[in-house]
């Protein structure tokens, strides 16, 4: 009798022992095959155009682009790509915007290795595999007022120690703006001052140190 053809994965992730483990967990199953890896988001697609594989498996911080946009490129050349983001990091903003892109699952690193398992049975089903933690934490900053891009790039400099002064130079705006400018941040975020806000975004993936 003939074997069930086995899922064929690709893993992307730029670390080493992080690479092992996956590798490990998946060539132990018998109904999934590791086909190839790859550590940066040009890799990604071009290991996906290679191997076509069943599912990709996707970290977000890569060496050379964020992973949520190589996934969107993957997906953008092949809409029928299914995209599992595997990542350390559990902000909702960076969750929301993977599974707009199209990711078909959202695993947390630290997670059990069973769970990534059972994702990717799920998606190759042609299923999605959001765990119970993701949607419970998308659901709690469903009604949040989201920060508009120029309220971010504020965020950011802020983040990285630059004065309202500077951060006005850059953008070319007055020192006055940028202070309006953060105090709506910080009613959004239900911040109390600049440094909780910083804390708050990065915890939810809206700004990156």
């Amino acid at each position: 009798m003939n074997e069930p053809a086995r899922i064929r994965v690709v893993s992307v992730d730029d670390h080493p022992l992080v690479r092992e483990g996956i590798a490990t967990l998946i060539n132990d199953q018998q109904d999934m095959q590791l086909v190839a890896q790859g550590t940066t988001g040009k890799e990604a697609m071009q290991r996906y155009r290679e191997q076509r594989p069943d599912v990709l498996l996707m970290d977000v911080r890569l060496p050379d682009m964020n992973g949520i946009d190589a996934m969107i490129s993957i997906r953008n050349e092949f809409p029928e790509a299914r995209v599992i983001i595997v990542t350390s990091s559990e902000g909702d903003v960076e969750m929301q915007r993977a599974l707009e892109g199209g990711a078909a699952g959202y695993i947390v690193k630290s997670m059990p290795p069973q769970a990534l398992l059972e994702a990717i049975r799920k998606v190759h089903g042609g299923k999605k595999a959001i765990p119970a933690e993701v949607a419970a934490r998308l659901a709690d900053h469903l009604s949040d007022e989201a920060l508009t891009p120029r309220e971010i790039e504020i965020l950011q400099q802020v983040a990285e120690g630059n004065r309202n002064r500077d951060i006005a130079d850059r953008l070319c705006i007055s020192e006055g703006t940028v202070k309006v400018h953060i105090q709506h941040i910080m009613g959004k975020l239900g911040a109390n001052d600049r440094t909780q806000a910083i804390t708050i975004a990065v915890r939810r993936g809206i700004i990156h140190l």
